[in-house]
């Protein structure tokens, strides 16, 4: 068996709004584009979306490590997304880990590297 690709597929209600999310917040370049599939990849990595999503809320397992997490969440809100759950930071349990959502209901991660 010879794999080609990894994706990782979302589903989303509005291909363009999808597109622009992905593309702009995380860098992104579009791959490919057609009205029913797309595919972004950001950091080497392939996202695909398919038109056949709801908007309704689903977990991904989709995650993006980013240098600097407080940023990352000012953009991600900026760009129309939200945080499902607001990160901890405590001496603890120090900034780390943002459960994300994007403006079709998909969640993901957006984590920083912990300090050790």
């Amino acid at each position: 068996m010879k794999v080609e690709k990894v994706k990782y597929v979302l589903w989303v209600k509005d291909m363009d709004k999808a597109i622009a999310f992905y593309r702009d917040l995380f860098g992104g370049e579009v791959s490919i584009q057609t009205e029913t599939w797309s595919e972004v990849v950001v950091c080497g990595s392939n996202i695909g979306l398919h038109n056949d999503g709801s908007g309704e809320r689903t977990w991904t397992g989709l995650s993006f490590q980013l240098e600097d997490l407080r940023s990352g969440i000012e953009e991600l809100k900026a760009a129309g997304g939200d945080l499902t759950r607001e990160p901890n930071d405590t001496p603890e349990d120090p900034l780390h880990l943002a459960m994300c959502v994007d403006l079709d209901g998909n969640e993901f991660m957006m984590t920083q590297r912990r300090e050790h």
